[in-house]
């Protein structure tokens, strides 16, 4: 039984049902989630000025970029539904391909789909309160967060069709939405607010941003990698994969950028660093409280949009794990005829209704809490923690606790790229990185630092996310107890 056996399993069943259009949708629809129209204000407050508030976008872009080039080679040279879980097999052996799915299983989409609905839900509740049908005491965020969790992976349950065509009109109403930013941008356009002075190349103090600016514009362009998700699911995929991680990248940087320049324009620099929602204040500045509605309706579409493409691009992971790996076998079963995961959706589904009790009831941060007491007295330790509790908390406890274990995995999908290159030296690759060695190395310092930082941010809570993925290794050495699945050993 050995840690470093290469993986070799039958990929999932390929339709070919997506075009380049609908990966491109894809990955707009997971990127542009909510980011661009809840944290503004804080990356530009935590920027000098607003030269530095536009270009820490583009410098986002460019790291993006430079990941989507190395995720262009990999997920060409290796086009199976699952990305970086194959990879990572395939580099590292199936003991870190099974944790990679582990921890994807376990906490990272499931919270990355919470941090969505729990969007769509708060402001869904200042709209119209949902009601306590079931009188079980749990607050409207909830309700409707777990609404949008239930309908969207039902609508993907009935097939991948659905659930692309879902995702092309939620990722178009969104953009159509940017334009509205833009427009508004324009019509109330006070170029006069802003100091638009160029920085002084001789004050340092002029130039570069805060930590906290760049780690929040990574997080608004996380996702685009989760297009090689679905990779063994795509059309002409030497042609489609690269194109629409470039393509999609570059249209999310020119849109960020372009909207935060209307922010600018139309509230001013020292406004567009004050916290609260640029965008409402902006459409109402330009359109009055009509315009208040429509921004709250086009937040709301977003992060269902992303929620959407996170729920249809995670079940093909587990679909993956299953297929691999007897003790997740039951995550391998595709419904015929309609291209869909069931199973793994369906248990996907569950695990992010617990993080959405747990974080964004007050029930649930009760039993945190009572956990924690438990764990002092036992102990004798001191951990300290939250007392009081919200409904929006649950947006930055989801994002904080699953970040460490999405950045660890990242940098080690961007040491697979040099590894795979040297075990398969010979195969053929049709798209290469460009500048190699250089770009890779650049992707692996960026995850690095985000690793770093994100570990920092939430302090002990690390231990917890060190513990899940501990958890995971006895799980693999129980799976390999129990043989590999015929289909993993045919490709030997």
């Amino acid at each position: 039984m050995s840690f470093s056996a290469p993986a070799r399993s039958a990929p999932a069943p390929s339709h070919g049902q997506l075009g380049l259009w609908d990966t491109v949708s894809i990955i707009v629809g997971i990127v542009i989630g909510t980011t661009i129209f809840e944290l503004p204000w804080l990356i530009f407050d935590n920027t000098p000025n607003a030269w530095m508030g536009l270009a820490v976008w583009v410098f986002g872009g460019f790291l993006a970029l430079v990941g989507g080039l190395c995720y262009a080679e990999l997920a060409t040279t290796y086009p199976r539904s699952g990305g970086d879980y194959h990879y990572l097999t395939q580099a590292f052996g199936r003991w870190v391909g099974f944790l990679f799915g582990w921890a994807q299983l376990s906490v990272v989409l499931p919270a990355s789909i919470g941090v969505m609905v729990f969007v769509f839900a708060n402001i869904a509740t200042s709209l119209q309160p949902f009601p306590d049908v079931f009188n079980l005491g749990l607050n409207s965020e909830f309700y409707y967060a777990a609404s949008a969790v239930l309908a969207i992976t039902l609508l993907n349950i009935l097939g991948v069709v659905l659930g692309k065509i879902a995702q092309n009109v939620l990722a178009a109403a969104k953009v159509l939405g940017l334009i509205g930013i833009l427009v508004a941008g324009l019509m109330t356009m006070q170029p006069e607010l802003t100091n638009w002075t160029f920085p002084d190349a001789s004050k340092p103090e002029q130039w570069g941003w805060e930590a906290l600016a760049i780690i929040l514009v990574m997080y608004a362009f996380g996702g685009w990698n989760d297009a090689a998700f679905v990779a063994a699911e795509v059309r002409d995929r030497r042609r489609n994969i690269p194109l629409a991680l470039l393509a999609g990248i570059g249209a999310i940087t020119v849109i960020y950028v372009l909207v935060n320049a209307a922010y600018l324009l139309g509230l001013g620099f020292n406004q567009a660093r004050s916290p609260g929602s640029l965008p409402t204040q902006l459409m109402e500045n330009a359109f009055g409280e009509h315009g208040v509605w429509v921004m709250s309706v086009i937040i709301m579409a977003s992060a269902l949009g992303a929620a959407n493409g996170l729920i249809l691009t995670g079940s093909r992971v587990y679909a993956t794990l299953g297929k691999d790996h007897r003790l997740f076998g039951f995550l391998g079963g595709w419904r015929p005829g309609a291209g869909t995961p069931i199973v793994a959706l369906i248990i996907q589904a569950l695990i992010t209704l617990g993080f959405v009790y747990l974080f964004g009831s007050n029930q649930g941060h009760e039993a945190s809490n009572q956990f924690l007491d438990w764990l002092n007295q036992s102990l004798s330790i001191h951990i300290d923690y939250r007392r009081d509790w919200a409904p929006r908390d649950a947006f930055n406890a989801l994002v904080s606790h699953s970040a460490p274990a999405f950045w660890l995995f990242f940098l080690l999908t961007g040491f697979s790229l040099f590894l795979l290159r040297e075990k398969n030296k010979h195969l053929e690759r049709p798209f290469s990185v460009p500048l190699y060695p250089l770009i890779p190395i650049i992707f692996c310092l960026s995850c690095t630092f985000m690793l770093y930082r994100a570990t920092i941010y939430i302090e002990w809570r690390t231990l917890f996310v060190v513990a899940l993925l501990l958890l995971g290794l006895p799980l693999f050495l129980l799976s390999q107890s129990m043989g590999i699945p015929s289909n993993a050993e045919s490709e030997r």
